[in-house]
C-alpha cells in the first residue's frame, strides 16, 4: 500500500501496520514494538530521504508468514549508508544520545532482523522482521 510521505500520514501507516501483526498474532508487547520500529522507520523517510518536504510516497508491504511478520518500506528518497551510523550501545546514558543514530538504535533493538537494500531501480529498501513468541 502506497502513503504520501507525510508526518501526517504516519497515524494511516500504524494502523495499517498493526492490523497486519494481529494477523500474524503477535503478542501486545510485540505489536508495540513493531509500531515504533515503523514509525521511527517512516520519520526517518520522511525527515532525511524526502528531506521533510512532504513528498514522495512510502509503500507499506506486511506478509505475515509462519511465526513471523514482515515490513517492507520502500522509498525513492536520498539513500544512506546505514554503516555509517554510529551504534549505541546498551548503557548509554539518554544525555549521551545525539539525535542522529538513535533512531536506527530503537529499530535494532524493537526488530529481530532488519536489511537494507538500495538499488537505482527499486528505490530504497528496509525489511524489519518480527518473529512470534520473540520480544
Amino acid at each position: 500500500m502506497f502513503f504520501p510521505g507525510r508526518y501526517d500520514r504516519l497515524v494511516e501507516i500504524s494502523n495499517f501496520v498493526v492490523t497486519s501483526a494481529r494477523n500474524a498474532g503477535l503478542k501486545d508487547s510485540q505489536i508495540y514494538g513493531v509500531q515504533l520500529a515503523v514509525d521511527e522507520a517512516c520519520s526517518n523517510i520522511i525527515e532525511h530521504a524526502y528531506g521533510g518536504k512532504n513528498s514522495g510516497k512510502i509503500q507499506v508491504t506486511c506478509e505475515v508468514d509462519e511465526g513471523e511478520l514482515r515490513v517492507i518500506l520502500q522509498d525513492r528518497g536520498v539513500q544512506f549508508n546505514p554503516e555509517q551510523i554510529p551504534g549505541l550501545k546498551n548503557d548509554t546514558p539518554l544525555s549521551k544520545v545525539k539525535s542522529r543514530g538513535a533512531g536506527l538504535f530503537l529499530i535494532r533493538k524493537m526488530m529481530d532482523e532488519i536489511y537494507f537494500d538500495f538499488s537505482s531501480e527499486t528505490g530504497n529498501t528496509l525489511t524489519m522482521v518480527k518473529k512470534k513468541g520473540v520480544d
